[in-house]
């Protein structure tokens, strides 16, 4: 009944850490943060660190589980030096639970993903340690990271390659290179990782053991025994001394054994370390049993239960396990927190580009709408501006046709003919550069030339006309609206200066004026007003077309062309004649 009571007692205890408790306290705390703070990376820094934690604790599933969290955010993330180590740290957890097809294969992934030849080569190397058919291949690979890690100075896997090497020495039964390469393991590991240290110690231990060395066994034992680590560690020097009392029970010396099991037992009684107390108990009874002493196996389960209550008050294991529990829940309720943020996010995220993507297809079609138009616009003017160019003043054809008839009447055939060889050459030239919306200057000039000869020929004792053209002007290179100036040109005549009693002037001239050309057309006729008192209510009514014309063109030639196209018409003083002014940007 006692043993199976004190077996009970045994059941609610799980081994009491307050490192550990220490270390998930901190995770949690970084995990929230980083949560809070939406630190993809941060989560996946905290992640590896839990995982560390659970490596070093011997607990290499959970290490796993959390790196794999931690390689996903990486990978999402497109952090390739971490996703690098992460994977590497992912086959060593996967190597120590003997999964060895998956550990390949994350090794291979780390050397595929190295960043430098040291992390390639010995990502490498353990591919080939762990799939090597032979202990002498094996060795190789081994070996070859030793070197590195003695270039290197990385204790850590400098220690892990020894323990490999000990194990391949092992299998090839070289007892002295296997003790050799175990104790440079320890020697490095103690200092940088207590746990692989306490592992390697182990090793060592059952290594000698297994060869019926039980004084190195010993030897080695009581050494780690005198490690900070493990006299700073109650609970860990407790289990110390039972290993270091098993090795003297397979010595078959039970005395020292039980010497070694008393002082265990004493050190958990007064640490509070209740399963430490119960396994150095049962120890201790099964060599009192052997040994056929009774009353000594009484006794001490006498002495074990009732002390048993101030020892369970002392534990603090129920504790740091409700604490571990606890924060471990919060770390997982953190995650979920996470996973619905990112969900959240995500569903935001596609409705704001779903409202971006509407947005930027509707601004698609309204800027090709716009530009439609906008085409459909410039279109309609230059339909309209090419309408305008072609259609002839009717007022210079009906006179020009009547002048002809005019000459006929009078039995002037070759006046007549002058003047329809003249008018010919005008409207061919006009037809020829019906379809631009701008000719060379000295084409333009030549029309007018032309034209103005036309008009002398009818009105030969009406007026004189002269033009000038400023000589810095380029006449081919420079372009102008074509028949532009005609109009104006036509009225000073037929409006202005055949109403004169006396011969009048008319001078047409181009010159440069900073960034425009400036035409002016100046007469002395009978000016603007007086030639509206002389209309007759039948010309009147009559709509002035080239007038119009001329005033619409300019007005497309501005939108089109953004030409900043300047008409002025004003008497001149006194009546004395019309100044008409034309500005064009030539720039």
């Amino acid at each position: 009944m006692l043993l199976i009571f004190i077996l009970a007692t045994g059941n609610f205890y799980i081994a009491q850490d307050t490192t550990r408790v220490t270390q998930a306290y901190k995770s949690a705390a970084r995990l929230k943060k980083a949560v809070d703070n939406n630190d993809n990376k941060g989560i996946a820094d905290t992640y590896v660190g839990i995982a560390n934690d659970y490596y070093n604790q011997g607990n290499y599933a959970k290490s796993e589980e959390f790196l794999v969290k931690a390689r996903t955010i990486y990978k999402d993330l497109n952090d390739k030096k971490n996703l690098e180590s992460v994977t590497r740290k992912i086959a060593q957890s996967q190597e120590k639970q003997n999964k060895i097809t998956p550990a390949i294969s994350n090794y291979s992934m780390a050397a595929e993903m190295s960043y430098t030849e040291k992390s390639r080569a010995v990502n490498a190397n353990d591919v080939a340690r762990l799939s090597s058919p032979t202990p002498e291949q094996k060795a190789e690979a081994i070996q070859e990271n030793i070197n590195i890690g003695l270039k290197t100075k990385d204790k850590g896997d400098l220690a892990a390659s020894y323990s490999q090497m000990a194990d391949v020495n092992i299998q090839q039964k070289d007892i002295p290179k296997a003790e050799e390469n175990l104790n440079n393991a320890y020697v490095l590991s103690k200092k940088e990782a207590p746990q692989q240290a306490l592992e390697i110690n182990q090793k060592l231990t059952n290594f000698y053991i297994e060869n019926r060395n039980f004084e190195k066994a010993i030897e080695a034992k009581k050494k780690v025994l005198k490690e900070d680590f493990v006299k700073e560690n109650s609970q860990e020097k407790v289990n110390q001394i039972q290993e270091l009392a098993d090795i003297y029970i397979k010595k078959n010396d039970p005395e020292e054994a039980v010497t070694l099991l008393k002082n265990a037992y004493g050190i958990a009684l007064e640490k509070g370390h209740t399963l430490e107390a119960q396994k150095s108990v049962k120890r201790l009874d099964s060599l009192y049993n052997i040994a056929g002493d009774t009353d000594a196996s009484v006794s001490l389960y006498r002495d074990f239960l009732g002390k048993l209550p101030d020892l369970v008050s002392k534990d603090r294991s129920l504790v740091d396990n409700k604490i571990l529990e606890d924060t471990e829940q919060k770390i997982s309720q953190l995650e979920k927190e996470k996973e619905l943020k990112d969900q959240l996010i995500r569903k935001k995220n596609v409705f704001n580009y779903s409202l971006i993507g509407v947005l930027i297809l509707l601004t698609g079609l309204i800027i090709f709408i716009f530009r439609t138009l906008k085409k459909v616009q410039i279109k309609n003017k230059k339909i309209a501006l090419q309408s305008l160019r072609r259609e002839m003043n009717p007022h210079f054809i009906f006179n020009s046709l009547n002048s002809v008839n005019h000459f006929i009447a009078t039995n002037n055939e070759l006046e007549a003919n002058q003047y329809l060889t003249k008018f010919s050459k005008l409207m061919r030239g006009v037809m020829e550069n019906s379809t631009e919306d701008f000719i060379p200057l000295q084409q333009e000039l030549d029309l007018l030339q032309n034209y103005l000869a036309l008009e002398k020929t009818r009105f030969a004792d009406k007026f004189d006309y002269e033009i000038k053209v400023d000589e810095s002007l380029n006449m081919q290179s420079l372009k102008i609206p074509g028949m532009l100036v005609q109009p104006f040109l036509e009225n000073a005549v037929w409006h202005g200066l055949r109403y004169r009693s006396e011969k009048g002037f008319l001078k047409l001239s181009f010159e440069k004026e900073d960034q425009h050309l400036k035409i002016n057309i100046e007469d002395n006729g009978i000016g603007i007003e007086e030639s509206k008192k002389q209309k007759t209510q039948h010309q009147k009514a009559r709509e002035g077309r080239g007038m119009k014309n001329t005033l619409e063109r300019i007005q497309l030639l501005n939108d089109l062309y953004k030409k900043d196209i300047t008409c002025s018409v004003k008497d001149k003083e006194n009546n004395s004649g019309v100044l008409v002014t034309i500005k064009i940007n030539i720039i």
